[in-house]
């Protein structure tokens, strides 16, 4: 390919990370709009709207990425297009049905950007070799995130505040469908069929291990998201979640013994990528609760407009760009385990900073702070893991490498909201019957101050989970550093 051609190639797989990100915001940035819209009293069903397409995102990654490998990773990439568009355009006319219509079509619409991550990742993985341009390539995918975040923050506040929120959904669908065409000239037909994967060595579909898979992550992503509208006193709630579990020993178990091409290549991990994953899990998680309680804070508590919010939060595409390619800096002056214990203090301070924040503080204090260091926490462990997994990998299995980064991500950050929106659930009623009040105590539509008393306290205990995970996540990391080092000295 020709400079001009790989400039245009690096910039149509970047898409696919730019407009996941901003359509996960296309129900963040609005959020209070959103509340009003539907008339929604309480933040777990609020977050239902993000965490069902993260939840989409996440558990889908699995397959679609092994389909790349089979039928071609650009063939996938323009179906996946062609599915987020046609997902976009039915949520945006799900203003005409109720919460519960408008969450499934959210988590339809997430299918897409499952199609679209692993698959893109692994176009970038294939076309170019191990060194410079690939990392390049996957460090210009990284700064697509907090861009594309903000970017769709800003629009579908813009429309929201201006207009009427579901144009957002049907401007994407058709930019994606720009998009598809673009994608159908500029990456260049592929092989599917190297000859290292001819007759019995050609990868075949993981049926059971994808049934077992995505059953069991449905399953306990629901429960866990569900848990803060219903309580875990629910009888179904602990159901649920006890035949998720079940389901992913059972994947566990068809991944390790009874296929001969896995979804996750669980025997072939090196120790050094499982501890990557591991800090993508708590790290992630910690920022899907940072973002999305950031927004409740600045839009309910502070009261600002979302588009003001979607201001306010903006930083984060200039600071992500910075931060995602001084990762090629400095991995070429330290190991991975090193980058990725920077990035979960960043994950940790940054939602530190929100937990002890005031109602009334000025702006530029701690939320400008945080905005600001949260891109480290992202652009640092996201290309870094990613680095590390299409390394370990053949190049018959990017796409595997790009699915399990990215399932790690979408996923932890819907978990982390389901935990959260709990914590956030019991603390309100026992700060309610604290003050003698009982039932719901802190209902969206009553702002008195009493009532944001109370919200505030839920809120911080949410975030103290976040930091907490953060915390998590740099033990992780100092525990892989002491066992990379030792490794070095006895010179494993």
């Amino acid at each position: 390919m020709s400079k001009l051609h790989e400039s245009a190639f690096i910039f149509i797989t970047c898409l696919a990370q730019f407009l996941s990100l901003g359509a996960l915001n296309q129900t963040v940035a609005p959020v209070m709009v959103l509340a009003g819209y539907f008339h929604i009293e309480d933040y777990g069903t609020l977050s239902w709207f993000s965490a069902s397409f993260s939840m989409s995102v996440g558990t889908f990654i699995l397959p679609a990425g092994r389909l790349g490998d089979m039928y071609g990773h650009k063939r996938v990439y323009i179906i996946g297009w062609a599915w987020f568009s046609v997902w976009s355009l039915i949520s945006g006319f799900s203003y005409t049905s109720g919460v519960i219509f408008f969450s499934i079509c959210r988590a339809f619409q997430g299918i897409g950007p499952a199609l679209l991550v692993p698959n893109a990742v692994a176009l970038i993985g294939r076309t170019f070799p191990v060194g410079t341009k690939r990392n390049t390539g996957f460090a210009c995918f990284g700064a697509s995130g907090p861009t594309g975040a903000a970017t769709g923050a800003v629009f579908a506040a813009l429309l929201a505040d201006l207009a009427w929120w579901p144009w957002s959904f049907w401007i994407l669908s058709i930019v994606c469908l720009v998009v598809m065409a673009g994608a159908y000239v500029i990456i260049p037909n592929e092989s599917v069929v190297t000859p290292e994967m001819k007759g019995p060595h050609r990868p075949r579909f993981d049926y059971w291990g994808s049934i077992t898979g995505v059953s069991g992550l449905v399953l306990i992503n629901f429960a866990l998201n569900q848990a803060p509208l219903v309580t875990w006193a629910n009888p179904y709630i602990g159901t649920l979640l006890g035949a998720g579990c079940l389901f992913m020993v059972a994947f566990i178990l068809v991944e390790l013994y009874a296929t001969q091409h896995p979804l996750i290549p669980i025997r072939g991990l090196h120790k050094d990528a499982i501890f990557a994953l591991a800090c993508i899990v708590a790290g992630w998680g910690s920022h899907g609760i940072w973002a999305y309680y950031l927004y409740l804070f600045l839009e309910h508590l502070r009261g600002h407009s979302a588009l003001l919010t979607s201001a306010e939060t903006s930083p984060v595409a200039v600071t992500g760009v910075f931060f995602a390619f001084s990762t090629l800096w400095l991995l070429r002056r330290m190991n991975v385990s090193y980058v990725m214990f920077i990035a979960m203090t960043f994950f940790m301070i940054g939602s530190l900073l929100l937990a002890t924040m005031p109602i009334h503080q000025t702006y530029w204090a701690q939320t400008f702070v945080s905005v600001l260091i949260m891109p480290g926490a992202m652009n640092l462990s996201y290309p870094a893991a990613t680095i590390l997994m299409s390394s370990a990998l053949p190049k018959e299995k990017q796409g595997i490498a790009a699915s399990l980064v990215s399932t790690m991500v979408n996923y932890s950050i819907s978990c982390g909201l389901g935990f959260a929106g709990t914590i956030d659930r019991y603390v309100i009623e026992r700060e309610g019957k604290k003050r003698g009040i009982h039932g719901n105590p802190a209902p969206l539509s009553d702002r008195s101050p009493q009532t944001q008393e109370i919200r505030l306290v839920g809120l911080r205990g949410a975030y103290w989970f976040s930091v907490a995970l953060g915390g998590l996540g740099m033990v992780v990391a100092g525990i892989s550093i002491i066992l990379s080092r030792r490794r070095a000295k006895s010179g494993g």
